[in-house]
């Protein structure tokens, strides 16, 4: 018996419209079709059109301009697969996007690590919120996202609900300011015993830690998003420029 695999419907929309920017047909600087025109091309719903362009944005092909619309700036100079950084991929990763579980929601006290990440003292009360992200039902992260009361209290971060938009977006809209850079800091350990419960590892398996500080322009932290990951699932890849 023989099985043909069929792409989803937005992965389908994102291969034809690389395909029109790399042909030309689509030339950098021009305008991309309007949300409404794919639909009623491609036959497709708002919310499916709407996940494509999120990744052709995220990934560099376009670029979108409050108020005028999106723009096409052309094939990423780096490679798609290695142009998201883990630290941006963390910031900008919507719950919507990966299936996951949330474990916590709520305020606790910063353990050491976060407290000298986000310039603040140890046991300072902090809202976390974590999930457990999985994989064909099999767990492959823990994702933890650190913010100061004063940035996440009234935002959907401290809620049960699923976040529709990445962290970036709530926290600079609390903050008032925009993000500028981010600082990563990668280590590797043993699991504790609820890193390992969670993770389905032995107590001797190698954990990547990936924490990725975000910070404004002055170098002011705003937030943690932490990435607990199997060192037998996961492999980390980079790639940038030189010049």
């Amino acid at each position: 018996m023989s099985f043909e695999y069929t792409p989803p419907k937005y992965a389908q929309l994102i291969a034809e419209l690389e395909r029109r920017i790399d042909s030309g047909e689509y030339p950098p600087g021009s305008p991309l079709p309007s949300e409404h025109q794919l639909m009623a091309e491609f036959g497709m719903a708002r919310p499916t059109v709407v996940k494509a362009l999120g990744v052709l944005r995220d990934q560099g092909w376009i670029v979108t301009h409050q108020g005028k619309g999106r723009f096409v700036r052309g094939r990423p100079a780096i490679p798609t697969g290695q142009q998201v950084r883990a630290g941006r991929e963390l910031l900008d990763r919507r719950e919507a996007q990966v299936s996951s579980r949330l474990l916590m929601a709520g305020e606790t006290e910063a353990p050491n690590r976060i407290a000298t990440y986000l310039g603040i003292k140890p046991k300072s009360p902090v809202v976390l919120r974590r999930t457990l992200v999985e994989h064909d039902n099999e767990p492959t992260e823990i994702s933890s996202t650190w913010l100061p009361l004063s940035v996440a209290e009234g935002t959907p971060l401290t809620e049960s609900a699923e976040l529709k938009q990445g962290v970036r977006r709530y926290v600079e809209a609390a903050a008032g300011t925009a993000l500028d850079h981010i600082i990563e800091h990668v280590t590797a350990r043993n699991p504790t015993k609820e890193e390992g419960t969670l993770l389905d590892v032995k107590n001797s398996a190698a954990l990547l830690a990936v924490y990725a500080v975000a910070c404004d322009a002055t170098g002011k932290p705003w937030v943690v998003v932490e990435s607990v990951l199997p060192g037998d699932r996961h492999e980390l890849e980079d790639a940038y420029p030189i010049r």
